[in-house]
């Protein structure tokens, strides 16, 4: 249980700095009140009407998030390729030299074919 202590220790602190800033925000903040703050998502901004179905978003939308999801995925890999590359020797390297360059083709095809550039 005593390894657990600073771990528990450092939970408690956070969540007591969470707590603390978000109740001094509320009695030290400023409170101008207006019709379009108090409107949806409080951006202070007066909303555009939107179609009933929501509107559509554009394909790069989907692309890109379909890109970060590939990249995350890889560093997810990286990880415990190197918490044991001493284990894994020359084969761990060999492995993931191949897989970085897969990666790499992938990530190549996607920029010359213009997935990358937000029009």
């Amino acid at each position: 249980m005593e390894l657990y202590t600073p771990v528990l220790a450092l939970g408690l602190l956070a969540a007591g700095f969470a707590v603390f800033s978000v109740v001094i925000s509320a009695v030290v903040g400023p409170k101008r009140y207006n019709r379009a703050k108090l409107d949806s998502y409080e951006c202070g901004i007066e909303p555009t009407p939107q179609p009933l179905g929501g509107g559509r978003f554009p394909i790069k939308y989907f692309i890109t998030a379909m890109l970060f999801i590939v990249f995350d995925i890889e560093i997810i890999f990286l990880y415990p390729w190197a918490v044991h590359f001493d284990a894994m020797r020359l084969f761990g390297l060999v492995e993931m030299v191949l897989f970085i360059v897969t990666v790499f083709v992938a990530y190549a095809y996607v920029w010359r074919r213009g997935g990358l550039d937000w029009d």
